[in-house]
């Protein structure tokens, strides 16, 4: 027997979940499928959250329930490790500046994950299905979602949030642009003599970034990512060694490291889809876009797709998966995601070259960010929020002209 739905969404990750919660508001009776065991329960990633993707979960009520296993992120460094001939100069950027309290915090991936899943289970109009997406069929009026378990529902829409393997994107024919990189990524978590004063810092080496982030009390956590040749050697080193091999990394700037946790080691990849939304289907996080763990723009990608999703399903009306709601999920998100996967790619391809204008282009540029606080304010704004430094920068007038309407309007 078909069951009935308006909006079914494949895969139970941070985005998954804040899409399903973000449907529920506008009204559509939500299915979120996934199988149990989604969440790996050894699992010592970390995300930072910038303050858009913050202001979802407040309004979610789930910030509170992961705030506890929170830190702040107050100022975000980046160090030139490559020990190069040009290499560009340390660069701080202070919330401050930009007139944020923070930038947004760093949020275990356990902690996030388990606050979102109680709001899930709390709303009415979501129905969570202990199964994964098997198969996906077509027509004009509706989708036909099989699930492993022998369910079949028909519903106006389906959302991707099924990773960069995902089945959604591949049932409804939409092709993908992948490349790989050299490099992966190990992340632990460890204590560190000193406080590290909510101060992330990323130390750019010739292999990849190398970054620490705040974790509550002396402690953070680390993406190392290195050439794939040298993962094993370092996985495989003594708690001690370890803890030193990052003591080091990190120029001792936080003093004696301990209690490192067991390294987790991830290839890095990019994909981005050839669209983003077409009748019946729309995708959001890994199914629409994935690069390496540069800059905190990961899932604060995805967060922003689950924000522009939420816009054009408040105003779909009865049928939220209609060629028309997609077109415009679409184009909400093409510059964003384009703009930001290419921004990360060529941050880290400039680490791994060793031809010589990209390098002095690299460090010139960071020359001006340091020296130059307008556009450095800027380009912090920008990375917390498409568009808002230019919103900033265009505040006075837009205020002066609101002040012209309002007396003409009392007038």
């Amino acid at each position: 027997m078909t069951k009935p739905a308006d909006i079914v969404i494949s895969g139970a990750g941070p985005t998954g979940m804040a899409a399903a919660l973000e449907a529920a508001a506008c009204g559509y009776r939500t299915v979120l499928a996934a199988p149990s065991g989604t969440f790996l329960d050894d699992d010592s990633r970390t995300t930072a959250l910038m303050q858009p993707a913050i202001h979802m979960l407040r309004d979610y009520g789930v910030f509170s329930d992961c705030e506890e296993a929170a830190a702040p992120l107050k100022v975000l460094r980046m160090v030139d490790a490559t020990g190069r001939l040009f290499r560009a100069p340390t660069v701080s950027f202070r919330a401050a500046e930009a007139g944020y309290e923070e930038f947004g915090f760093n949020i275990p991936n356990q902690a996030l994950n388990t606050a979102l899943e109680k709001a899930v289970k709390a709303h009415d109009l979501i129905e969570t299905v202990d199964a994964m997406v098997s198969a996906v069929a077509f027509n004009d009026d509706a989708a036909f979602v099989t699930l492993s378990n022998g369910d079949t529902y028909e519903t106006r829409l389906v959302v991707g949030a099924d990773g960069v393997h995902s089945l959604v994107r591949q049932a409804a024919d939409i092709g993908q642009r992948t490349w790989s990189y050299p490099q992966t990524a190990l992340v632990a978590a460890f204590d560190h003599e000193r406080h590290h004063e909510f101060i992330s810092t990323e130390f750019h080496t010739q292999e990849g970034p190398f970054t620490q982030v705040p974790l509550p009390g002396n402690r953070s956590s680390l993406v190392w990512v290195m050439r794939p040749e040298r993962v094993e050697t370092v996985m495989a080193m003594e708690p001690d060694a370890l803890a030193r091999a990052i003591e080091d990394n990190l120029q001792s700037t936080l003093g004696k490291v301990s209690n490192v946790t067991k390294p987790q080691g991830w290839p890095l990849s990019s994909l981005v889809a050839h669209t983003f939304g077409k009748a019946r289907v729309m995708l959001i996080g890994q199914a629409a876009h994935a690069f390496p763990p540069i800059g905190a723009q990961g899932l604060n990608l995805g967060f922003r797709d689950v924000a522009d999703l939420a816009a054009v399903l408040a105003k779909a009306g009865e049928d939220p998966g209609a060629a028309a709601v997609a077109r415009r999920y679409d184009m909400r998100r093409r510059a964003d995601v384009y703009m930001r996967t290419g921004g990360v790619d060529v941050l880290n391809r400039s680490l791994l070259t060793d031809f010589l204008p990209v390098q002095m282009g690299r460090a010139a540029f960071l020359s001006v960010l340091r020296n130059i606080s307008p556009l450095r304010g800027l380009v912090m704004r920008e990375g917390i929020e498409p568009g808002g430094g230019l919103k900033a920068m265009a505040g006075p007038f837009r205020g002066k002209d609101a002040d012209v309407r309002t007396d003409r309007a009392a007038g």
